[in-house]
C-alpha cells in the first residue's frame, strides 16, 4: 500500500507542531526563573549607581568651587521643582544637608527627607537606607545646633549678668567714694572753723607782762 506523501506531510507538521508546543510549555518556565534572576543583578548595578551619583553630587557641592557649588544646586533644585519625583526629592535634600556651601539648610532637608521617608516604597532599598542615615545626621547635628545655642545664650546670660553685677558695685562704690569724700570736706571744713576760732581768741586775749619788772 502506498503513503499519501501529502498525509505523512500532514502528520509530520503535526507531530513538529505537538513538539514546539511541548517545548512552549516548558520554556516559559525556565524564562521565568532567569527573569527572576536578572532583575536581582540589574537592579543591584543599578541601585549601587544610583547612590554613587548621589554621593558625587554632594562631594561636588562640597569640594567645588563657588561656581560649581551654585551650579549643582541650581540644576537640582530645578529637577526637583519641576518634577518632585521621590528620587529628585531625596538628591535635592541630599545636596540641601551637605555642609560647605551658600545653599546648606538642613532644615528644609529634614523636612524632604521625612517626607520621602513617609513613602518608603516609592524609593529603592539602597535609596531608602541613604535617606534614613542622611536623616539621622542631619537630625544629629541640628540637635548639636542647638547644643551649641543654649550655651551660648547661657554664656551670654552669664556674663551679663556678671557685668550687672560689676556694674552695680562700681556704682556703689562710686557713691561710697563720693560720700566719703563729701564727709572728709564737712571735717576739714569743720577744722578750719575751729582753727579760725581759736585764731580769733587767741588775737583778743592780752598779754602778760614779765615777772620782775615794776612800773
Amino acid at each position: 500500500m502506498r503513503r499519501n506523501p501529502l498525509l505523512s506531510n500532514v502528520v509530520v507538521a503535526g507531530m513538529v507542531a505537538t513538539l514546539l508546543a511541548s517545548c512552549g510549555t516548558t520554556l516559559p518556565i525556565k524564562r521565568s526563573r532567569d527573569s527572576q534572576a536578572l532583575p536581582s543583578i540589574d537592579r543591584d548595578a543599578t541601585e549601587s549607581t544610583l547612590i554613587a551619583n548621589y554621593l558625587d553630587t554632594c562631594l561636588k557641592v562640597a569640594r567645588g568651587t563657588p561656581a560649581e557649588q551654585a551650579e549643582v544646586l541650581t540644576t537640582v533644585s530645578n529637577d526637583y521643582h519641576a518634577a518632585p519625583a521621590p528620587s529628585k526629592v531625596l538628591r535635592y535634600a541630599m545636596v540641601l544637608s551637605t555642609p560647605g556651601h551658600a545653599g546648606t539648610d538642613p532644615v528644609v532637608a529634614q523636612r524632604l527627607l521625612r517626607e520621602v521617608l513617609a513613602s518608603p516604597e516609592t524609593l529603592l532599598p539602597a535609596e531608602r537606607a541613604l535617606a534614613f542615615l542622611q536623616l539621622q545626621q542631619v537630625e544629629r547635628q541640628q540637635s548639636l545646633q542647638a547644643d551649641v545655642r543654649r550655651l551660648q545664650t547661657g554664656a551670654e546670660r552669664n556674663t551679663n549678668e556678671r557685668i550687672a553685677q560689676l556694674t552695680r558695685r562700681l556704682t556703689t562704690e562710686s557713691d561710697e567714694n563720693t560720700r566719703l569724700r563729701r564727709a572728709l570736706a564737712d571735717a576739714q571744713a569743720k577744722l578750719d572753723a575751729i582753727a579760725n576760732i581759736e585764731g580769733s581768741a587767741n588775737k583778743r586775749t592780752p598779754q602778760s607782762q614779765p615777772e620782775g619788772r615794776k612800773p
